[in-house]
């Protein structure tokens, strides 16, 4: 049995704001991963059941990785379909903020939605944020997923019956890529009965592993094998392995978002490293991620030293310095984890 974990003022509102729009636009945080999307998506999908005018608007790109999820071709890009973007979001009488907790983390289509006087809904699994800028949160940052509280939410508004095979994807592939193929974030037993609800739907459950979790391109492999080979630097005294890539070794194999989105993963596979770091220079910042296994929590690193945060075996960051700066950063970090 799922747990109704929502409290019932949270779901009234929510219930009544739903209701009350017939133009709703759903928005995700920048570099969108299969979470976000898979979220999004899958929500869209049910209002749009329901009768509702649904839209989802992304600040930017889905990669190329994740292009295999229902309706991400009915995505509106802010990047490429700016006027359309906006259109939506004006014209929208509820916005839904899905896997983000703060505008910045929706780029340009921050400064469009703050001004707007539609009442905004949080879903998140994230640590911090400002909730009061949300007519309703559900904001659980113990969850697996971003999608697992979708769920939630419509099995607690009554709408879990709306849920078909093609949004039971959506959340299914949020599900996998946000615990790494049920790896971590996922201790919860709930979390199974998540899982088994969807596969009732009769999801093609080895075909979305694979392309979520097991699908690189040969220049993503390319790139991966050379991380590994030439670039991944291990401390078994520290327990810890670091690999940083500028952007010209991107432009040499290249590069396009998601192609590294499992490599954080690889050096945990190694007995004695339990955590794991990779830096990757973008075009504006530096893009951190961290894992690990066990009680070693990566979230109190991203928090303190690199702008992020997100669970104790999954989080992540940016800086916004050079990757040589970076790089001293992480000195520092081990030198103040092991005096």
């Amino acid at each position: 049995m799922i747990t109704a974990i929502i409290d019932e003022p949270t779901i009234e509102r929510l219930r009544n704001m739903i209701n009350g729009a017939r133009r709703i636009a759903i928005t995700c945080h920048k570099s969108p991963d299969g979470d976000a999307l898979g979220s999004s998506l899958a929500l869209c999908h049910v209002l749009r059941r329901l009768g509702k005018d649904a839209t989802v608007v992304t600040p930017d790109m889905a990669p190329k990785s994740l292009e295999f999820i229902p309706g991400v071709r009915e995505l509106v890009v802010f990047t490429r379909q700016e006027i359309r973007a906006r259109r939506v979001l004006e014209e929208a009488q509820l916005i839904c903020c899905l896997d983000y907790n703060a505008l910045q983390r929706v780029d340009r289509l921050g400064d469009i939605i703050a001004p707007l006087n539609a009442p905004r809904v949080l879903i998140d699994h994230h640590l911090g944020g400002d909730l009061r800028q949300f007519a309703a949160a559900v904001s659980f940052p113990e969850a697996s997923s971003t999608c697992e509280l979708v769920y939630r939410v419509l099995l607690q508004l009554g709408l879990a019956r709306l849920i078909d095979r093609q949004a039971a994807s959506c959340l299914y592939v949020g599900l996998l890529t946000d615990t790494g193929g049920f790896a971590y974030n996922c201790d919860n037993p709930e979390f199974y009965e998540v899982v088994a609800a969807l596969l009732r739907r009769r999801i093609d459950r080895l075909g979305l592993y694979n392309k979520a979790l097991d699908t690189f391109s040969e220049a993503s492999l390319r790139l991966q094998g050379y991380a590994l080979s030439e670039k991944m630097r291990l401390l078994p005294d520290k327990g810890c392995s670091l690999i940083v890539l500028d952007k010209a070794e991107l432009e040499r194999f290249n590069y396009s978002r998601g192609d590294t989105e499992t490599l954080v993963n690889r050096p945990l596979a190694i007995p004695g490293i339990y955590w794991s770091v990779f830096m990757r220079e973008d075009a504006d910042h530096i893009k951190v991620s961290c894992r690990s296994r066990g009680d070693f929590s990566v979230s109190d690193i991203c928090e303190r030293y690199f702008n992020g945060g997100g669970h104790q075996n999954a989080a992540g960051g940016e800086l916004h310095c050079s990757i040589d700066e970076a790089t001293a950063l992480f000195e520092r970090v081990l030198a103040d984890l092991f005096p």
